[in-house]
């Protein structure tokens, strides 16, 4: 069971950004989040690939992010970096976009979805401590197993966007996210992909006001990964 807690705080609410890859983990994030007394999400920030006009690692069209971030009544934050980006220059782009928020939004928290991975939790801390800027992990440590019934029980859609042959089979990608795709997982997948087997693309549920409308196209590899074009419908 995966339980919103309510925290009791008189300080002013501070305003934050969700870290929004379009996938079920941030949409869970936010899900839980909007019951926080202690700061509210006043708006998405993605990564961006200009070059594909696709979102990082997904590979989700910029089209469907903007989709969802209307459907979500929420303003989008778009991070551009060119293809194959180096660290240095990821760090340059979000850097000038945050401490840009920070000041003219007054943004003092970033709102993250990940789940147990320390090294990216120490990784994101760090460089935001350096802006002056909090983190947020709200499904933290939770129960992946769990996790993924809640987000299947709650309502969410979502397809599998991407997937990494070499945790899972390429016939999973362009899948619906629900009870048969988590039971015919290897034993070793982690339910919810958090050790990079699969992304996935959130059409539906609690969080938005209306479901995307959205059709799977062609099945594409690049870079030693299997993408589903996913369309608007």
């Amino acid at each position: 069971m995966i339980q919103v807690v309510h925290a009791l705080n008189q300080n002013k609410i501070e305003n934050a950004l969700l870290s929004w890859s379009g996938g079920k983990d941030s949409s869970l994030s936010y899900h839980i989040a909007k019951h926080s007394k202690d700061y509210q999400i006043t708006g998405l920030l993605t990564t961006v690939t200009q070059d594909y006009q696709r979102v990082s690692m997904h590979g989700v069209r910029r089209e469907l992010l903007q989709n969802q971030a209307r459907a979500m009544k929420l303003p989008l934050h778009e991070v551009m970096i060119p293809k194959q980006a180096s660290n240095e220059i990821y760090e340059e782009k979000m850097k000038e976009t945050l401490l840009y928020l920070k000041h003219e939004e007054k943004i003092s928290k970033v709102v993250f979805g990940d789940l147990f991975l320390q090294d990216i939790r120490a990784y994101r801390e760090k460089f935001l401590d350096t802006l002056g800027l909090g983190c947020v992990f709200p499904v933290w440590g939770r129960n992946t197993n769990e996790l993924a019934k809640y987000f299947i029980e709650n309502g969410f859609k979502a397809i599998i966007c991407c997937v990494d042959p070499g945790k899972i089979g390429k016939e999973f990608c362009g899948r619906e996210f629900d009870n048969n795709f988590v039971s015919e997982l290897p034993r070793a997948a982690d339910p919810c992909g958090e050790n990079g087997e699969f992304h996935t693309f959130v059409y539906g549920g609690p969080i938005f006001q209306d479901n995307i409308d959205v059709k799977v196209g062609a099945l594409v590899e690049r870079d030693g990964f299997y993408f589903a074009d996913i369309l608007s419908a």
